[in-house]
């Protein structure tokens, strides 16, 4: 399954500066695993240690955050767009 995916500007160097790539995969951690696979490291940026989404890092599918779907199981059918979004914090 083909999807695009935006990337935030704070991993655009992982991806030649690139908004937005293609990427290939069945369910969210498959395109992580693509990513991975053409842009190495870019995976530990968005995965902690342990597998599972960094707590400061959101992933949508489409409009819906995969933390309230099936997670990194969550499905992507060809032509999803998933975003990227580190949290911001101010004060």
């Amino acid at each position: 399954m083909s999807v695009s995916v935006r990337i935030p500007t704070i991993l655009r160097s992982y991806t030649g500066g690139e908004s937005e790539v293609s990427a290939d995969g069945g369910t969210v951690a498959e395109v992580l695993d693509d990513l991975e696979a053409r842009f190495v490291g870019i995976r530990e940026r968005i995965l902690d240690e342990s597998g599972a989404i960094r707590r400061f890092v959101n992933v949508y599918v489409g409009n819906d955050d995969v933390r309230f779907l099936d997670d990194l199981a969550t499905g992507t059918p060809d032509g999803t767009k998933i975003s990227i979004i580190p949290a911001v914090a101010g004060g």
